[in-house]
C-alpha cells in the first residue's frame, strides 16, 4: 500500500492533535503517513520530504506545528502539492501565533488553514480534494456526510426526553 497523504508534525507531542486526522483516514480506507520533522531542527530533511513528495505518490500533505509554525510554509515552499495547515495550540499564545503563521503566507505559497487543534477538519479538507478525482471515495465521503446529519437528528429526538420544569417541548 502506497501512501497518498502526509500527515508531518514538528514535534512527537503534536500526535495527540495529529493523530484525529489519521484516525479519520484509517475510518475512509485512505492509506496515509505519519512522521515528525522540523522547519527549524532539521530543514535539509523538511526540504528534501517536501520535493520528494509527490514523487512518492503523495497527493496532500497536512502539516500540523505549534509557536512560530514554520512547517507547514517551509513545506509549501518546496512542492506543488496542497499543504493544508494545523496549527496546534502552545503554552504561550493558545495557538494564535501558529494560526498567523499560517495564515500569512506569501502570495504563490498558499497554506490552506484549519482551525486550532483541527487536524480532523484537515483530514476532512484533504478527503474532499481527494475526491474530487476518486468517484468511490466522493460517495464514501458522501454516506460520512450524511451520518453527520443523522447523529445531529438523533440527538434532538434525545433531546426531547430531557426534562426541565421549564422546558416548553
Amino acid at each position: 500500500m502506497t501512501p497518498i497523504v502526509s500527515i508531518i508534525m514538528g514535534s512527537t507531542s503534536d500526535l495527540p492533535v495529529m493523530e484525529k486526522a489519521a484516525k479519520f483516514f484509517d475510518e475512509m480506507h485512505i492509506p496515509f503517513e505519519i512522521n515528525a520533522l522540523s522547519a527549524h531542527r532539521t530543514p535539509d530533511a523538511v526540504e528534501k520530504f517536501a520535493k520528494e513528495a509527490k514523487g512518492r505518490g503523495i497527493k496532500v500533505i497536512i502539516a500540523g506545528a505549534g509557536m512560530a509554525a514554520a512547517l507547514p510554509g517551509v513545506i509549501a515552499a518546496s512542492t506543488t502539492l496542497p499543504v493544508i495547515g494545523v496549527p496546534v495550540k502552545g503554552s504561550t499564545l493558545e495557538g494564535i501565533d501558529a494560526v498567523y503563521s499560517m495564515l500569512q503566507m506569501p502570495p504563490g505559497i498558499p497554506v490552506a488553514t484549519v482551525a486550532i487543534n483541527g487536524a480532523l477538519n484537515a483530514a476532512i479538507l484533504a478527503v474532499q480534494m481527494l475526491s474530487l478525482s476518486d468517484e468511490a471515495l466522493a460517495e464514501k465521503f458522501a454516506d460520512y456526510k450524511n451520518s453527520l446529519r443523522g447523529k445531529i437528528e438523533k440527538a434532538n429526538e434525545e433531546l426531547k426526553s430531557v426534562k426541565f420544569e421549564y422546558k416548553c417541548n
